[in-house]
């Protein structure tokens, strides 16, 4: 199979890309500003970047683009989504705004498991088509990464369906996916009363999961309506027998000490936050965990508990921002939208939004060769209609991304 940022003959391509405003989001602080900036990517990788000025003589290349003075930044990285599933859930909305509760709601047959039944209820290729369709909705706004969780199938056999989709995505788009299992997201439905049951199969499906080469880490939801910490920590038990990373959706509705338990694992991430303590923060700091931000769960359950950015900034703690989309709780599939809710809800300065768009998010995922522009870097970028990175958090409501580069080698759109 031809790699992508190889021609035809098996040789590396490369492009050289002018006459842009480089945002680098290099180590420290500030944007890294380029104002006639230079990327030249040689294969999937950039081999040189900086100002024009600069540009060593001989380091021309067959395919040059005049980008015409637009901004250039990394390539979006979306690092929590839920992205597999059947169905929509647009009626339980509806009903919370007449009044209803979540908890009337799922007595009526709706939540969670509604989108299970209509996730199990689908075919692989029906799966499929509506995952593509959300994950190109994301590229079509600079994301060139992301990571897809499971948690819609809960039985080992749609589980797999889930993750295999998510593979798929991979080899047939241009983008870099990351599978997540999450089989401890809900209750299955013929578990029910018996959760301790049901994580000893979520336990013993991992390994099946993980022979089949579709598991990059291991998720679960620590929460009052979700899995008790004990729990979760046979989760993880389980995840590092066969050394896959962890991470935790945490604190989003109650402090149950999720962030500290995922912490002593050595998570990657810990995500949502809201109801974050001190220890959880300075656990997180110790063991370095990312603090996955999701505005569009915030803002889409009218929550009001902001979770704790001070102290996390001042820990030193890694902020990172998502899209997680979900069809229940964030059925959102704009990550610059995500990065314009973090400012305005939570008070992340552009900055700390952008950054938490990109080389936070990769760390989330455990990746280091994505996030900024440098050489040795993946070639990930996008190219916007804008003046400044700061407007990507000013402006809401259109798509200002005018090409997105993968690989080495542009994506249409």
């Amino acid at each position: 199979m031809q790699e992508r940022g190889e021609t035809t003959s098996g040789r590396a391509s490369c492009a050289l890309w002018r006459n842009a405003r480089l945002a680098t989001l290099g180590a420290g602080a500030g944007w890294g500003l380029v104002e006639r900036g230079v990327l030249v990517s040689e294969g999937g990788s950039i081999a040189w970047v900086g100002d024009e000025a600069a540009l060593p003589a001989g380091l021309g290349a067959p395919d040059e683009h005049d980008l015409g003075g637009a901004l250039v930044t990394p390539g979006l990285v979306d690092c929590h989504t839920h992205l597999v599933y059947g169905g929509q859930r647009a009626t339980e909305f509806e009903m919370r705004l007449q009044g209803a509760s979540y908890e009337a709601i799922a007595r009526a047959g709706g939540g969670i498991r509604s989108t299970v039944a209509a996730t199990r209820a689908a075919s692989d290729e029906a799966l499929f088509a509506a995952t593509r369709k959300r994950a190109a909705a994301l590229m079509a706004q600079g994301v060139t990464t992301l990571e897809v969780k499971s948690g819609y199938g809960l039985s080992l056999h749609d589980e797999a369906r889930c993750l295999r989709v998510a593979r798929r995505l991979g080899r047939e788009l241009p983008l870099s996916v990351r599978t997540t299992f999450l089989g401890a997201h809900a209750l299955a439905p013929e578990f029910d009363g018996r959760a301790d049951e049901f994580i000893d199969a979520v336990c013993e499906w991992l390994p099946a999961l993980h022979a089949q080469g579709l598991v990059d880490a291991v998720d679960a939801f620590c929460e009052t309506v979700g899995f008790t910490p004990a729990q979760t920590r046979r989760v993880f038990d389980a995840a590092r027998l066969l050394g896959l990373p962890v991470k935790l959706h945490a604190e989003q509705l109650s402090d149950q000490g999720g962030a500290a338990l995922a912490a002593a694992y050595g998570a990657l991430s810990c995500d949502h936050l809201e109801h974050l303590s001190e220890e959880g923060v300075a656990a997180m700091a110790r063991a370095g965990s990312v603090a996955v931000l999701l505005p569009g769960a915030f803002y889409f359950l009218r929550e009001t508990k902001l979770p704790p950015v001070a102290a996390l900034r001042a820990a030193g703690v890694p902020i990172a921002i998502a899209t997680d989309h979900n069809p229940g709780t964030s059925p959102c599939l704009s990550l610059p939208l995500m990065i314009n809710m973090a400012c305005t809800l939570f008070r992340l300065t552009p900055e700390e939004a952008l950054r938490g768009a990109t080389v936070n998010a990769a760390r989330a995922l455990g990746l280091h060769d994505r996030g900024t522009l440098a050489a040795g870097q993946r070639a990930e970028f996008a190219v916007w209609d804008l003046d400044h990175p700061n407007e990507l958090a000013y402006a809401f409501g259109h798509n200002p991304c005018l090409r997105v580069v993968a690989g080495g080698e542009e994506r249409m759109r």
